[in-house]
């Protein structure tokens, strides 16, 4: 049964800005189940036409109001894609401004009322998003005593800040948040000096709180993107080509129109869609559509994706690391080995296929969308309509995690072309085909390396060479402008996709390259740890390698040529809460029916944040090549930890998504377009292939919070490359390591 929302009467932010609030704003928002913290679903009333210019991000009030209640409202440009960041950013602001996490509502991705922050990608939504949210409470913190102290003719020092009042250190009555903000309004800059709380008297942060998105979830009045509803609504339904590159010659739409309930069959250009007054009026209309697409052949022969790889131009290389002089050591080493790794094209696979609404109203639109980068949405939704962004608002909905750029902004384009065309409010609700077939892919990548070993096996020279899209800092084209010719607000970027090519290794002679491709197969995109997941793929397989060619432990391997304490100290934990044997591999009896190993990978992420080491145990079938990871081993250091509950359910999330990105999933296609579909085509791990994970964490309180939502991913391939090869003797250098591959593998040896 679909649930109908409907608009409430919440106070537009400007109006709230008005009101009599001294910091910021005096405002109570309608009552709500506090436990459930589910943000409104229709967006506060902004005026119709110019909704707004872009929130000041360096002003308090552009992320905090206080209301005459005391209650805190904070504004977030990040977004809480199903990994917990609403509950931590709401710790963080409560934890300064000592309130209970009950009086402290979090409104994220509204591009009417929050600041931008940047897209939700990259691990910083607390280390970036949350570190400017706690500095602006801080600030406000700051201002607050000194208003106090104004009124009560003492010094700031004698005051503290206790549940929500502002009260004498030797005691008596304190003033109210809500008391004290009614005396006078003024604007304030985010003081960058302003000292947080001190973590020794933390009482939230740091501690496990239970997400706050759960209760509704739990319950089911949740309302995510998939199922929002505004009054007047109506379906709409994309026809897309059956080959990339396309052209839409003619379109018989005579039996779509005779179907009840059609309003109007759109098409501009090669955009050819139905809107209809219920969704499945939609789907049977679009399948009642007659077209004639040219015929187009643009994807190469994917059993040669490889080649094409390795023969595309190269736009330009990015020199990552140039120490000393590999070139000349690699031919003085008494042992030199090369390998070449590969990590297949890879879809978003969203258990719920991409949704979108969006409305035109006297000459503004407000578009509802998953995206997890709704300012950069606003400004690509501004161009394609050829309107001003301050007539654009998107306004940020919950909906299936994908953890990088998948259909969400498509699926927004696809309905702001259609709400245009009939006038109405419409609704645009992907399918399967659709998800896989037409959102954008992580791209493939290539990586060549080779290494130079002495006498006593220690490596001297390291070469690496990784091919890789051009990139940029721009957006994914939208696949509605491309096909109805509409103007791109910039061009692709599948993310700093050469991050951690380098090694954290300290070794005399390093260089590593990253050959930027003018052109990939199918349009790329940021998939979790994109770049980072690949590189150190290869980069820590390869160490393996080097280990076993030199007859040492791995991790011994590791310990020796790594100078970093912190680095040192995640690896030398994860061997003891594995229990690890210390051996080289492969191990030294390889019989049986099932074959079973360990695998260790390390990485310190970008090389300046988060370290994360990982101990994979796999069982290999040796008659259907099959590999299972039984159990995974983390222990990650990000540095001060907001939420331990939270961080342990994202690297729980991390190692299961990645074990199923290494051992089932890679996009399929032949000279026109996607195969992969469905599952049948694209399968991913089932309930019943779940390793354990078993994990630690280290709390380090009085350091800054790095990223936590994607540094495990990075380690998940190697360490599993790494227990196969342990378990087997076969190195397993392409991703993914189906059971083919196993097989051929096994059969070789």
């Amino acid at each position: 049964m679909s649930r109908i929302t409907t608009p409430d009467t919440t106070l537009s932010r400007r109006a709230l800005l008005q009101g009599g609030g001294a910091l910021v704003v005096s405002f109570a928002l309608p009552p709500r189940d506090a436990s459930a913290q589910t943000p409104p679903p229709i967006p506060p009333a902004l005026p119709t036409k110019g909704f707004a210019k872009s929130v000041a991000g360096d002003e308090v009030d552009g992320f905090v109001a206080i209301g005459a209640d005391g209650r805190v409202t904070v504004f977030s440009g990040k977004v809480d894609l199903g990994t917990g960041v609403r509950t931590a950013l709401t710790q963080m602001a409560a934890e300064e401004l000592d309130l209970p996490l009950e009086s402290v509502t979090v409104i994220q991705g509204d591009t009417g009322v929050t600041p931008d922050q940047g897209p939700t990608y990259g691990s910083l939504s607390i280390q970036n998003g949350g570190a400017q949210i706690r500095q602006a409470a801080a600030t406000a913190r700051q201002a607050l005593i000194g208003l106090a102290a104004e009124r009560l003719g003492v010094t700031p020092g004698s005051l503290l800040v206790k549940n929500g009042t502002i009260q004498p250190k030797t005691g008596g009555p304190g003033i109210a948040f809500g008391d004290l903000l009614r005396e006078k309004r003024f604007a304030l800059k985010v003081d960058k000096d302003a000292k947080p709380k001190d973590p020794a008297l933390y009482t939230l942060v740091g501690t496990s709180v239970a997400r706050l998105d759960l209760p509704a979830k739990i319950t089911g009045t949740f309302t995510y993107m998939q199922d929002f509803r505004v009054p007047g609504m109506v379906h709409g339904r994309v026809v897309r080509p059956p080959a990339i590159g396309a052209t839409l010659e003619e379109v018989d739409d005579a039996d779509a129109l005779s179907l009840p309930g059609v309003i109007k069959v759109v098409r501009e250009g090669n955009f050819l869609a139905v809107v209809a007054e219920t969704e499945w009026g939609a789907v049977k209309a679009a399948a009642a559509l007659k077209p004639r697409w040219s015929p187009s052949a643009t994807l190469p022969d994917q059993a040669r994706l490889w080649q094409h790889v390795r023969g595309s131009k190269v736009s330009k290389d990015d020199v990552t690391s140039n120490v000393g002089d590999a070139a000349a050591s690699l031919k003085g080493a008494a042992r030199v080995l090369a390998a070449t790794y590969d990590f297949a094209i890879h879809t978003h696979g969203s258990i719920g296929p991409s949704c979108s609404v969006a409305e035109f109203k006297d000459g503004a639109l407000t578009c509802w969308t998953a995206s997890q980068m709704t300012h950069a949405l606003r400004r690509q939704l501004a161009a394609m309509t050829r309107m001003s962004t301050e007539d654009v608002r998107c306004v940020y909905l919950e909906g299936s995690g994908c953890y990088g750029r998948n259909g969400h902004e498509d699926a927004a384009a696809d309905a702001t072309l259609l709400a245009r065309a009939v006038g109405r409010p419409v609704r645009v609700q992907w399918s399967r085909a659709d998800e896989h077939g037409w959102d954008p892919k992580g791209p493939p990548t290539l990586i060549d390396l080779e290494a130079g070993l002495d006498t006593d096996g220690a490596v001297v020279a390291w070469s690496s060479q990784f091919f890789v899209p051009e990139g940029g800092a721009g957006n994914v084209p939208l696949v509605a402008a491309d096909l109805a010719n509409l103007p791109h607000e910039t061009a692709l970027a599948p993310g700093n996709i050469v991050q951690n090519s380098a090694i954290p290794y300290t070794i005399a002679n390093v260089r590593t390259v990253c050959h930027r491709l003018a052109d990939t197969p199918l349009r790329p995109s940021w998939i979790r740890t994109p770049g980072r997941m690949q590189n150190t793929y290869a980069n820590e397989a390869f160490l393996d390698e080097l280990a076993a060619a030199a007859g040492v432990d791995p991790a011994a391997y590791r310990l020796r040529a790594l100078k970093d304490p912190r680095g040192t100290e995640v690896i030398e934990r994860v061997m003891a809460l594995a229990k690890w044997e210390n051996r080289p591999s492969p191990k030294a009896e390889r019989d049986g029916d099932v074959l079973r190993g360990r695998g260790i990978s390390y990485v310190r992420y970008e090389l300046y944040r988060t370290y994360v080491a990982g101990i994979a145990e796999v069982e290999v079938e040796r008659r259907t090549g099959a590999i299972r990871v039984s159990r995974f081993f983390v222990v990650q250091d990000c540095g001060q930890i907001i939420n331990p509950d939270g961080v342990r359910s994202q690297i729980e999330g991390n190692v299961i998504q990645t074990v199923s990105r290494v051992l089932k999933e890679e996009v399929t296609f032949d000279r026109s377009a996607v195969t992969s579909l469905d599952w049948a085509s694209y399968p991913i791990l089932t309930f019943p292939e779940i390793p354990e994970v078993v994990m630690e964490l280290i709390d380090r309180p009085t350091e800054k919070p790095w990223g936590a939502g994607e540094p495990s991913a990075a380690i998940v391939p190697s360490a599993i490359s790494n227990a196969v090869f342990d378990a087997t003797g076969v190195r397993m250098r392409s991703v993914p390591f189906s059971p083919v591959k196993m097989q051929a593998g096994l059969q070789a040896t």
